[in-house]
C-alpha cells in the first residue's frame, strides 16, 4: 500500500474533541468553566504577565544578574606575552626579577602569567606562575622549558 497526503489519518485516541465550556452544568464545564467563583483568575485575558507574584518582587529581579558577580577571590597576574622574549639572551633564565631589570615589566605586583602571542625562536628556561597553553607549547618547540611557581 502507498502513502498519499489523501490516506493520511490520526490514530484512534490521538485527536479528542474541543470541551465546550459554558453550556450548562450538563457540558461537564458549565456555568463558571472550571474558573471557580469569583476573582482575578476568573476574568477573561490573561490574568497576570508571566513572572507576577501578587506585587512581591519577582524572582527574576531578585536574584543578581548574570554579568556583574563579583568574584570573592580573584586571581590577577602581571602579563607578559611570548613575543617580549625575543630581545633576550638564548639559554638564560627568564623570570619576575630579571623581566624588570631587562624594562619588559614595569609594575611588578602580581605573579608573573606568560600568554601566546607572538613568535618565540630563542631558547630559554622561564620561571613563572602560570602560562597558557599556546605559551607553554611556543617556548618547548624553541627548546626551552617551562617551570611553575607554587
Amino acid at each position: 500500500m502507498t502513502i498519499r497526503l489523501d490516506s493520511l489519518k490520526a490514530n484512534t485516541g490521538a485527536r479528542r474533541r474541543k470541551l465546550r465550556k459554558g453550556r450548562g452544568i450538563a457540558a461537564g464545564q458549565g456555568a463558571s468553566c472550571g474558573f471557580g467563583m469569583r476573582g482575578q483568575k476568573s476574568r477573561s485575558g490573561r490574568p497576570t504577565r508571566p513572572g507576577f507574584e501578587g506585587g512581591q518582587m519577582p524572582l527574576y529581579r531578585r536574584v543578581p544578574k548574570l554579568k556583574h558577580f563579583p568574584l570573592v577571590n580573584p586571581k590577577a597576574f602581571t602579563l607578559i606575552n611570548v613575543s617580549a622574549f625575543k630581545e633576550l639572551k638564548a639559554d638564560s633564565t627568564v623570570n619576575l626579577d630579571l623581566l624588570v631589570k631587562q624594562g619588559l615589566v614595569t609594575k611588578p605586583k602580581h605573579p608573573l602569567k606568560v600568554l601566546g602571542n607572538g613568535n618565540l625562536k630563542v631558547k630559554l628556561t622561564v620561571h613563572a606562575s602560570a602560562f597558557t597553553a599556546c605559551a607553554r607549547t611556543k617556548i618547548e618547540a624553541a627548546g626551552g622549558t617551562c617551570h611553575l611557581l607554587a
